[in-house]
């Protein structure tokens, strides 16, 4: 009979293998379509460079691995129990997104945001110990994850003609910072959350360029705190 370790961690090898399946299952998603919204997004200020969602590869290659080396090594620690729950929830809503998100971009920031609370509470109970196991690879995930469902906030504000473009930015990237930094200060020992939310901001950086300067200087500032506070946060 298998243990509640077995079963959890199987769950988290299952839903991890379905999130990594399903960009291939949704062929062609580039995110949301600018005429998804009453008013068209095209290339709003808030989105990243398309380079930066090249990190999406190392993510799903990286939580494989940790969910295979928890089923085989791990099933039964007891550091590695608390997360696994709330991983599983954060992964099999991840697996439904892509397919949510080029129907519904409403429905989909609604999820994204589900994934990130979840990847936020796996991360603040994920085991210190096999950090390149289960830390760190649930740290890259929940930063990206932050700026992603703050720029999905941000083509709302401006897709429902709620805010102006820049504004909307402006809120979305806002909104991730105070995020990133308060998960800093709080978790320990996840410098990758950090670095995955600086590249996502500089991805903005690159985007907008001196096109929208106050959205690249808020970026830029953000990804510089970011850093900051991730090593801060490698070395506690």
């Amino acid at each position: 009979m298998m243990s509640r370790g077995q079963v959890w961690a199987g769950l988290v090898l299952l839903t991890s293998l379905a999130f990594a399946v399903s960009p291939w299952l949704v062929p062609g998603f580039n995110g949301f379509e600018p005429d998804q919204f009453p008013v068209p997004q095209d290339n709003p200020p808030v989105q990243p460079a398309g380079y930066a969602f090249a990190i999406w590869g190392v993510i799903y290659v990286w939580l494989l691995v940790s969910a295979v080396f928890g089923l085989v090594s791990r099933a039964d620690a007891p550091d590695w129990q608390n997360m696994r729950p709330a991983l599983t929830v954060s992964l099999a809503v991840g697996a439904t997104w892509l397919a949510v998100a080029t129907q519904n971009p409403l429905g989909a920031t609604v999820l994204i945001w589900v994934m990130l609370i979840s990847a936020l509470v796996a991360l603040a109970r994920a085991p210190r110990l096999d950090r390149w196991y289960a830390r760190g690879p649930i740290a890259l995930y929940a930063g990206w994850l932050t700026a992603a469902s703050c720029v999905a906030v941000g083509f709302v504000l401006g897709g429902y003609d709620i805010l102006p473009p820049q504004v909307a930015a402006l809120v979305g990237l806002n909104l991730a910072i105070v995020i990133g930094f308060v998960t800093l200060f709080l978790i320990p020992n996840i410098a990758e959350y950090g670095v995955s939310l600086a590249w996502a901001l500089v991805g903005v950086i690159v985007n907008n360029g001196a096109d929208a300067p106050v959205v690249t200087a808020f970026a830029a500032g953000g990804a510089l705190f970011a850093l900051a506070l991730g090593l801060r946060s490698a070395l506690r």
